[in-house]
């Protein structure tokens, strides 16, 4: 039986400001990425997005991104391998205090934005995130574009490492994303993301923008949570792996993991 974990960026409000519809998306995901407060949330939104994931049954990740709220973490710094590894830790280490509180343990790492993009293809980078996963705790599961320099450094140092792959966003000939900044980045029509999401799954490839075919492994699949229309196109793809015999279950919920 194919199983598959889907996982959504979570705990990015911020103050007064919020974002996402996170009570509902929670309802479809198996894994949640939740924000540390550098890139987006704050102490609140950590202790109400861990209640609203555990009240859901959904296992829980740290979301640790470069400190850039005004970017919302998605665009490039420059920092050395050794600030990598100390945001990751404090990150980390910020959102391991509220799960805590009710015994929960945590899942995984997930980085954000541009420092998950940097990682994925920066040697240096990507060593010092798993090492910084690693050495908070062994046990931990990163999560990492498939295929990357950071499921590469995740795997090297030892840990359990699942490889992500996307719905909502296009890819490029090297099996990188596209970017942001780039119009056909971003995938709106759902039967199209769920083509490509079953793709990955079933038969390990995506088709690139170049019209190339990139073979990758889909371990999880990652469904952003701040878009328009977020709340039912996480539905519509559950409901699609459903109708292709696709289990939906969490990385630690799973026998012998990843």
């Amino acid at each position: 039986m194919v199983k598959v974990d889907l996982n959504s960026d979570l705990g990015e409000s911020f103050g007064r400001y919020t974002l996402g519809e996170q009570k509902e998306i929670l309802k479809y995901v198996t894994s949640a990425n939740i924000a540390c407060g550098f890139h987006a949330g704050d102490p609140s939104v950590m202790r109400e997005t861990v209640q609203l994931a555990i009240d859901n049954g959904v296992r829980i990740g740290a979301h640790p991104g470069l400190p850039d709220l005004v970017g919302f973490g998605r665009r490039d710094m420059n920092i050395t391998p050794e600030e990598a590894y100390d945001m990751v830790v404090y990150q980390i280490g910020a959102l391991q205090a509220f799960l805590a509180v009710h015994q929960e343990p945590m899942q995984h790492v997930k980085p954000h934005g541009a420092l998950y993009q940097m990682a994925s293809r920066d040697q240096g980078i990507a060593e010092a995130i798993a090492k910084a996963v690693y050495d908070v705790s062994p046990s931990l599961v990163l999560f990492a574009l498939a295929d990357s320099e950071l499921s590469k450094a995740g795997e090297a140092i030892g840990l359990v490492t699942a490889h992500e792959v996307f719905a909502d966003r296009t890819y490029q000939s090297n099996g990188m994303l596209t970017s942001r900044s780039q119009d056909d980045a971003m995938i709106t029509d759902q039967d199209q993301s769920a083509a490509q999401v079953i793709m990955m799954v079933k038969e390990g490839k995506v088709h690139s923008q170049q019209g190339t075919d990139v073979a990758l492994r889909a371990d999880t699949i990652c469904i952003h949570g701040d878009g328009e229309h977020a709340v039912e196109f996480a539905k519509y793809i559950t409901d699609r792996l459903n109708g292709e015999e696709i289990t939906v279950t969490a990385i630690a919920d799973r026998e012998g993991s990843v």
